[in-house]
């Protein structure tokens, strides 16, 4: 005879399996979509080569389109102008000059990804390509071959790299990013984040790339993490937030300061990055029969970490660490699950001195982040001096009053 279903044992069942058909259809997804980046680099290399070795002209784009869809009137993507774009997808990519610039870059901070998507038979040492040259070449032509190798592991290294990118992120990418240096930046933080279509076009609207070469960044991650993960963390953080969806003219109370951000809250998501998950605002920790509240409590999908943050409306003091380090040990005893990392702490505060946050890290056991925000739009340099203050205006504005 069988039981009863108990509402509780089954609600919990019914969430296992939702969370488990949602990780199948986002994995099978992902590997779709790796496997038609990768189609796309080889059609794009097909085409170049034609038209660089056998001479073929730009009408060959032209019929390849109307014959591949002809032939494949299922599929999507066999356009005229979407085979431009694959050409063209293929010509930047294995471009020299991207090349030489994204590759140190990828052996030295992808290269956990590296290890799982390139396999062993093209993978890199030291940056340069393993080649094996026939012993009896010398001369020129074992130069020559040993440098057509290095460049073809290189080129399938990028071919993995960008499989992890979805389609429609290459697009944007060719269309609003030239850079090879801000290229690869944003590709990289595409893979490592997950970051989302409008959360890249929001990263190059805000100048991410510009502001991590410009603006340092004020962590103790490398001392209190593991390598890998510490480089994912600093590219989780950034040096400066931009509030200026707030609206605000001045900074307020801490308090009000923080219901204007959880007012606020789908901005403030995308100025974090993709991969915040808001958890709650002063979120409670007790300790003994004492309570402490953190300010702004997010939880970060794909570091798998809990990340606090505390909010100052001044610039940072030495003990604002102190007090971070505290929430951060309450929040891995009390809050942290198994199977996370460590949690993070984010000071985000209206000021900071580097050398200050240096010192003040320095001990600290716990990962702690300085970030400042900005909450208004900064007036470019050749404008200022020039325009009227607010009092000018006032003034102005008064006497135009008085006259009439």
């Amino acid at each position: 005879m069988s039981k009863p279903i108990s509402p509780s044992d089954y609600r919990t069942f019914l969430a296992a399996l939702k969370n488990r058909i949602l990780h199948a259809r986002t994995t099978a997804a992902r590997a779709v979509n790796q496997e038609l980046v990768r189609l796309y680099w080889d059609i794009g290399r097909g085409i170049l080569e034609k038209q660089r070795l056998a001479g073929w002209g730009d009408a060959v784009v032209e019929r390849l389109a109307a014959d591949l869809r002809s032939e494949f009137s299922d599929m999507r993507g066999f356009s005229a102008d979407n085979l431009w774009r694959i050409r063209q997808f293929y010509a930047e990519y294995s471009d020299s000059a991207f090349l030489e610039q994204a590759v140190p870059e990828i052996s030295k901070s992808l290269g956990r990804f590296l290890e799982q998507a390139v396999p062993e038979s093209i993978r890199l040492e030291s940056g340069a390509g393993r080649t094996t040259v026939p012993k009896r070449l010398t001369g020129k032509s074992a130069v020559a071959i040993a440098s057509a190798q290095r460049t073809e592991n290189l080129m399938q290294l990028v071919r993995q790299l960008v499989a992890g990118v979805p389609w429609g992120h290459h697009i944007e990418l060719m269309k609003k990013v030239k850079d090879a240096a801000a290229r690869f930046y944003y590709l990289r933080a595409v893979v490592r984040l997950g970051w989302s279509r409008s959360v890249l076009l929001n990263q190059i609207k805000a100048g991410a790339f510009e502001r991590a070469l410009k603006e340092k960044k004020s962590h103790n991650f490398a001392l209190a993490l593991p390598e890998h993960l510490a480089e994912q963390a600093d590219e989780m953080l950034k040096s400066r937030y931009n509030l200026e969806f707030l609206g605000l003219a001045r900074a307020m109370k801490e308090r009000e300061l923080e219901d204007r951000l959880v007012g606020c809250l789908q901005q403030f998501i995308l100025e974090l990055g993709y991969g915040f998950c808001f958890v709650g605002r002063q979120f409670r920790l007790a300790l003994g029969t004492k309570e402490y509240f953190v300010d702004l409590l997010f939880y970060h999908r794909f570091l798998k970490t809990l990340v606090a943050f505390d909010l100052k409306i001044g610039p940072f003091e030495p003990e604002h660490a102190g007090k971070m380090d505290f929430y951060l040990n309450l929040l891995n005893d009390k809050e942290r699950a198994p199977d996370d990392q460590p949690s993070i702490g984010i000071i985000l505060c209206a000021g900071k001195n580097d050398v200050e946050v240096e010192f003040a890290l320095k001990s600290k056991t716990n990962p702690i982040g300085v970030a400042e925000y900005r909450l208004q739009p900064r007036l470019p340099a050749e404008f200022r001096g020039r325009l009227p203050t607010t009092k000018q205006l006032a003034d102005v504005v008064r006497k135009a009053r008085e006259e009439k």
